[in-house]
């Protein structure tokens, strides 16, 4: 029998930011028993991915193996750590360990879709382990921007590993636990930590990260000072700037109403959890329309500009009665995602039309990453001391830099994005393979690949228009009247000033009448014949080749 290994494998989230999905196993080659650590999701934009509703790891190579999955570990609940984990939960069909707040945003999700809330099973943080195969896991607090994040403490027998998740170094996170050196310290003198894997996103921040709780003074500073009313957006999953923000309204002598389904279902998750306690006191939509402008405050969703959020909404009129006017204050307390820039801009200019003053983060001045900076990370290799460094949570430049201060400070370290398996036995990381890695779209309700042609499709019909054709044919394969065109995102008129539905109408007519009885009587050929008239005739009206369905009716002799 082989030899044991110790292997790590990225399904998603190392060469990206979001879509974390990381595979551990231990055992002999190709038999290890696996453990699964988080099911996350990305975002889609109407570039690249139109439509569709979340991008999903694709965990197919984990397929053939389930009879050697053991667990899935989800380390926080933000969406992209757990939001794959109902969508793609009844493809695996494992249990999942999450702590309380965790894993009551993990029920609620499985609830929604109709499964089994019993799968997912909530472990209080070390020193309970969790034994599943030959791993002992244990979930150690971590300061993040989310209640109870947890790094995980993985023991094999082939040595410890650290999975760091996302974290900062903060010992005042204003909800949750703060970061505890002697909490790391004491992990390390109990067992030496032979491989971490950790948290890349601020790689290239070079100053030390700040705590939550430095934003208090300024935000009540700047709440305190305004007239109208004022509204403030962060992500929804950040409750301890919830707090902080609603806490600084009421210290202004403002009502606090919160809007957006999101942002509601985290804070009640956080209070049922017992993780969130002394939120100042909330009014309904209804209840704010009689509280006066100068003393009211809307915490809402969409710091992202997302369309459907309350921000969204607000910025393109009235929302739940409530509207922005002259005079108000509109506070992104968040920073922007690369890649959302022109949606937030899009909601600042229109509030800004409103007459309504925007004010951002202003250089961290009104919020504070929930991720470590460069000299944090430092700071926690030196406390880790681990044989080797593996980044993840970060795009491929984010990975490199890591591993080159790693390796600078002496730590064997390699670069390992998706698909990427490192044999961790020994005492260097090394490549044991590359696994064939991608994504899956969440669609409406259905999960569809990301090369199975439906998005490229719409990319297309977008990109060009289309074009139905519907022709009838009598039992003689003859032509009944000339073929019905409807266009769709095409220009109405092409270039000879005529409706462009009659131009293709009178062509396809023509060259119909031209086709032999061959072509007429075999629906393919006549497909192809319609089809490349449609497109050279759009061609030259409008200089688009649209995409082109064609419908036979073919009437039968009784």
């Amino acid at each position: 029998m082989s030899a044991n290994r110790l292997i790590y494998l990225p399904l998603g989230g190392a060469g990206e930011i979001g879509m974390n999905s990381y595979v551990y196993g231990y055992g002999p080659k190709g038999k290890e028993r696996l453990i699964l650590v988080d099911l996350g999701v990305a975002f889609p934009d109407m570039d690249t991915s139109p439509g569709v509703d979340l991008i999903l790891p694709d965990v197919s190579w984990l397929h053939d193996k389930l009879d050697r999955l053991d667990a899935i570990f989800i380390t926080h609940a933000h969406e992209d750590h757990i939001g794959a984990l109902a969508p793609l939960w009844p493809q695996l069909e494992k249990k999942v360990y999450a702590r309380r707040f965790t894993a009551t945003i993990g029920r609620l999700k499985f609830e929604e879709a109709g499964l089994p809330v019993d799968q997912i099973v909530t472990v209080d943080p070390r020193p309970a382990t969790v034994e599943v195969g030959p791993f002992k896991v244990q979930f150690v607090p971590v300061s993040h921007s989310i209640p109870e994040s947890s790094a995980l403490v993985i023991d094999t027998p082939a040595g410890r590993i650290f999975h760091s998740a996302d974290f900062k170094i903060d010992a005042t996170p204003v909800v949750g636990e703060g970061w505890d050196d002697a909490r790391f310290a004491e992990i390390v003198k109990e067992r030496p930590v032979k491989a971490m894997t950790c948290d890349s996103t601020n790689v290239f921040s070079t100053h030390e990260g700040r705590s939550e709780a430095t934003l208090a003074e300024p935000l009540a500073e700047l709440i305190r000072s305004r007239s109208g009313m004022v509204v403030a957006t962060t992500f929804g999953s950040n409750v301890a700037r919830l707090k902080t923000l609603a806490e600084a309204g009421r210290a202004a002598d403002r009502t606090i109403c919160v809007l957006g389904r999101s942002m509601k279902r985290m804070l009640s998750a956080a209070e049922e959890a017992a993780v969130l306690s002394g939120f100042p006191k909330t009014v309904t939509p209804e209840e704010a329309l009689d509280v006066p402008r100068r003393n009211l405050m809307l915490l809402v969703t969409g710091s992202q500009g997302e369309r459907r959020a309350a921000s969204a909404q607000l910025s393109r009129g009235k929302y739940l009665g409530i509207e922005m006017k002259e005079g108000d204050t509109f506070l992104f307390s968040s920073k922007t995602i690369p890649g959302n820039e022109k949606d937030v801009f899009r909601v600042w200019n229109a509030f800004s039309e409103m007459g309504v003053q925007v004010i951002d983060d202003q250089g961290g001045k009104y919020h504070v990453s929930g991720h470590a900076n460069r000299p944090d990370l430092e700071h926690v290799h030196r406390l880790i001391l681990p044989d080797m460094l593996i980044p993840m949570h970060g795009e491929h430049r984010h990975l490199t830099e890591h591993v080159r201060i790693a390796t600078e400070a002496g730590i064997a370290a390699a670069v390992a994005p998706n698909g990427t398996m490192l044999d961790l036995s020994g005492d260097v990381p090394e490549v044991a393979e590359y696994v064939e890695t991608g994504r899956l779209y969440l669609d409406g309700t259905a999960i569809i690949g990301a090369l199975d042609g439906v998005v490229r499709d719409r990319i297309r019909m977008a990109l060009n228009g289309v074009v139905t054709v519907t022709v009838i044919l009598d039992e003689s394969d003859t032509p009944m009247g000339e073929p019905w065109v409807e266009l769709m995102g095409l220009p109405p008129v092409g270039r000879g000033e005529r409706p462009l539905s009659d131009t293709l109408e009178a062509d396809l007519d023509e060259v119909i009448g031209r086709l032999g009885r061959k072509v007429m009587k075999d629906d393919d050929k006549l497909e192809e014949e319609i089809r490349k008239v449609v497109r050279q005739v759009a061609m030259e009206e409008i200089g688009k080749k649209p995409e082109v369905t064609v419908v036979i009716s073919r009437l039968v002799a009784e």
